[in-house]
């Protein structure tokens, strides 16, 4: 029960940092009309979230080799509160933007953490399970989030979604507090051969960190092409993108739940190839079907499917073996494994911009080279059985 307990917190908190852009993203219209601001501008309200993110996630995972994990976890999630909350008192964009600069900053304290935690409180088929769940609720969220922010602002205003997440903070602030004798973590020792230039050396660390990088990375690559591709290239509607991420997302939840146990019967490091090269296929699939010509929209939803359920089968095992390649140090390793793939896929996303009008063989083929960065990192070093 305790550990159900502890697990519950920490998706709550996670949550609260995908709020922080998925609940907000209906509301970049009207923040376009804030006095200096217009359409580009408002794309820094999510960038500037972004962009504090990946540094509160190297500055975090710093901290936790220094000082009480559950005290940083408690101060983050009230600043996050509180910043959250000063967004409907501000009187144009820029300040705006500054906020959501130190939102993401502190927003990504839960997402550092919890990966540790849950390694801390399990076995290894326990620790795959309890990520696997963690994975499939933050596979929705991005599907049902903006729904709803949508609605909040129909009914009181842009205001809406930044209070109802500040509210939501305190509440799982209020269970953190409550729970705090419960969370594993104290004071973390200091570890005096713990950096992040040493896993970045480590090519055990590379080889689970890179992997899961380049799946997850090359299929959030495809997911941010698609809307474009679809409508634009293939002549297809948003609801075929919809219909496409549903059947994709449930892949994924059902191949992620069942990874554990199938790794104890296989082994985790099979796992970890049979998931990698399916989405490498799935990639190659896709390719070969942009350069021929393409076709049917509904034949994308074919060809996404083994993507998906290749990152559900390998993404719990390798994201905790990355973590265990850590040797100690899962804090930083976890920032780091986050930091890859926000990092491919936001630069993949970047690069592929100024092609994204030539459709789907340009969308596929960015998509094939990162899924082959995934599938060349297996041939590093792996942890001893």
């Amino acid at each position: 029960m305790t550990r159900t307990l502890i697990c519950a917190l920490l998706v709550m908190g996670t949550l609260l940092g995908m709020a922080g852009i998925d609940l907000i993203l209906p509301a970049l219209p009207v923040l376009a009309t804030l006095p200096g601001g217009d359409v580009p501008r408002a794309q820094l309200v999510i960038a500037a979230y972004v962009a504090g993110a990946m540094g509160g996630m190297l500055l975090f995972g710093t901290l936790a080799a220094r000082f009480d994990r559950r005290l940083l976890l408690m101060l983050a999630i009230a600043g996050f509160g509180v910043l959250m909350g000063l967004s409907v008192l501000v009187q144009d964009l820029d300040q705006l933007i500054a906020l959501r600069f130190g939102q993401g900053l502190v927003g990504s304290a839960p997402a550092v953490f919890a990966p540790g935690i849950i390694r801390r409180l399990f076995d290894e088929v326990g620790a795959m399970r309890a990520l696997a769940l963690l994975g499939s609720i933050e596979a929705i969220a991005p599907g049902a989030a903006p729904l709803a922010g949508a609605a909040l602002i129909a009914w009181a205003g842009w205001q809406a979604p930044f209070l109802v997440v500040a509210l939501a903070s305190l509440i799982v602030l209020t269970c953190l507090g409550a729970g705090l004798r419960i969370l594993p973590g104290g004071r973390v020792e200091k570890r005096r051969e713990g950096s992040y230039l040493r896993l970045l050396r480590d090519p055990v660390f590379l080889r689970y960190g890179l992997s899961h990088g380049g799946v997850l990375g090359g299929l959030l690559i495809f997911v941010f092409g698609a809307p474009v591709t679809i409508t634009v290239g293939m002549g297809g509607t948003m609801g075929d993108f919809v219909v496409m991420q549903a059947i994709g997302v449930t892949l994924f939840a059902i191949a992620a739940n069942l990874a554990g146990g199938l790794a104890r019967r296989f082994g985790v490091e099979r796992m970890i190839w049979i998931g990698t090269v399916l989405a490498f296929l799935s990639g190659l699939l896709l390719l070969a079907y942009g350069w021929t010509g393409g076709g049917p929209v509904w034949v994308l939803s074919v060809l996404f499917a083994p993507m998906n359920i290749g990152l559900g089968l390998r993404g719990p095992p390798g994201f905790l073996r990355a973590i265990m390649a850590g040797r100690g140090d899962d804090d930083r390793a976890s920032a780091l494994v986050i930091l890859f793939i926000t990092g491919i896929s936001s630069a993949g996303t970047a690069l592929l911009a100024p092609f994204i009008t030539l459709g789907l063989p340009a969308l596929t083929l960015a998509v094939a080279i990162v899924q082959t960065l995934g599938v060349a990192a297996l041939l590093l070093p792996r942890l001893p059985d």
